[in-house]
């Protein structure tokens, strides 16, 4: 079934993803997926056992974008491709989530403090006749952080949001020496393979 117009539903509550999708002029509404509650949440985010961050990621993707999906059938909405995203940060093998606390959020940036880590965001998209998942990485290497600066940054509402504890759109950016792979990938969507899967699955883009 071909797109009804140029606009998509973006399975996501980030205001990073949602400004990256407008920078590159592509229109979208929101489709949220249930997070919490009573049921508990449309597609669980918690890591199976054994699972190695790179299935993690595009399994996440795939589950909120397929859900979304059947969301946008079994409600008869318009038909239009359901973009999805998960973005995680490994290191030594580890997946390092949100940070909870300040305890926690703080033991992440010592663990990166002076080394390189990946930063993995899965993209998915899928309608009722396509299903398609990419995902990108990149390396990330932060310089060595003072306990001071630590302390500062965990002190503040910016790392308790974010996988890895940190964003590289905001004040944590001067912590970062080196970047290799996608800047807007290492934000939480990689809009170069977003806009080849988007077209892949038939938004009639330029």
């Amino acid at each position: 079934m071909k797109p009804v117009d140029k606009k998509i539903y973006l399975a996501s509550k980030s205001p990073r993803r949602r400004e990256l999708l407008r920078q590159v002029g592509i229109d979208f509404e929101l489709l949220l997926l249930r997070s919490d509650g009573p049921r508990g949440p449309d597609v669980t985010e918690e890591v199976l056992p054994g699972e190695a961050p790179l299935d993690y990621v595009a399994r996440v993707a795939l589950e909120k974008a397929k859900f979304a999906s059947d969301l946008v059938t079994r409600r008869r909405m318009a038909p239009r491709p359901v973009l999805s995203a998960d973005t995680t940060v490994t290191i030594d093998g580890a997946i390092l989530g949100k940070p909870a606390n300040p305890a926690e959020a703080t033991a992440m940036l010592r663990q990166l403090s002076g080394r390189t880590h990946q930063v993995l965001t899965s993209i998915a998209v899928a309608s009722a006749d396509f299903a398609g998942q990419v995902t990108q990485v990149s390396d990330v290497r932060f310089g060595v952080l003072s306990p001071a600066a630590i302390a500062a940054y965990c002190a503040s509402a910016e790392p308790y949001d974010k996988a890895g504890g940190y964003g590289i759109q905001g004040p944590a950016a001067q912590f970062i020496e080196h970047i290799s792979g996608s800047h807007s990938g290492i934000m939480g969507l990689p809009i170069y393979e977003t806009v080849q899967l988007l077209r892949q699955a038939g938004l009639p883009l330029p």
